[in-house]
């Protein structure tokens, strides 16, 4: 089994290391053909307009539209948030509209302004999630079809799931986490040999995570 990591900008190289200490190997992609035989995709932190124009220069778009409607899972993180989210603050265009929500990009202030805390988070068990938030981004409204995984205590919402699509304010990969890669290796799995009957996105109901 193969996931691809985005490779146009970002912590890519961390995000790979993390796949390959949980037994997963993770795969570069950077044009179309490198999609081929994956199971799963991670778009990284980095800056989201920057990977705007470079999936648009390389053709990414629908190729990695259409991993999704498959039913592959995705992992957006930081920056990953911004391009699955469906709406961005300020009328940006949305580059892979796969979440109903709207973000903020850059919603903690400047790079001097980031900080560090522990999330619970659920669907990964009881022992809190080490956040590393860098420039990131907030999710000022969920819709009716996405499930909120994390939140900071102010309330404010920073972890989401719609179907197979995840997404994160924060970097787990530079924080020695590895819960969210493990996850979507389970989702992977999960894709690459499905259960009798299942198909398409059909195998993530809301709420249903493993």
């Amino acid at each position: 089994m193969k996931i691809g990591v985005l490779a146009l900008h970002g912590a890519v190289i961390e995000h790979i290391r993390t796949l390959r200490a949980i037994g997963v190997e993770g795969v570069p992609v950077r044009l179309p053909e490198d999609l081929e035989g994956i199971s799963g995709l991670i778009l990284p932190g980095g800056e989201s307009t920057t990977m705007r124009k470079l999936v648009a220069r390389w053709n990414l778009r629908e190729p990695i539209m259409a991993l999704a409607r498959s039913g592959a899972p995705i992992l957006g993180t930081c920056a990953g948030m911004i391009i699955v989210a469906r709406e961005i603050c300020g009328g940006e265009e949305p580059v892979f509209p796969l979440l109903d929500v709207t973000v903020e990009r850059n919603a903690f202030g400047r790079q001097l302004d980031s900080f560090e805390t522990d999330l619970q988070v659920p669907i990964l068990g009881d022992r809190p999630v080490h956040a590393i938030f860098i420039r990131a981004p907030i999710i000022e409204r969920v819709g009716p079809g996405v499930e909120v995984l994390a939140r900071l205590p102010d309330q404010r919402v920073v972890a989401v799931r719609q179907r197979n699509v995840l997404a994160i304010s924060f970097h787990p990969e530079l924080a020695g986490e590895t819960r969210f890669h493990r996850l979507v290796a389970t989702m992977a799995a999960e894709y690459a040999e499905p259960a009798e009957g299942a198909g398409g996105t059909e195998r993530w109901p809301l709420g249903e995570v493993m």
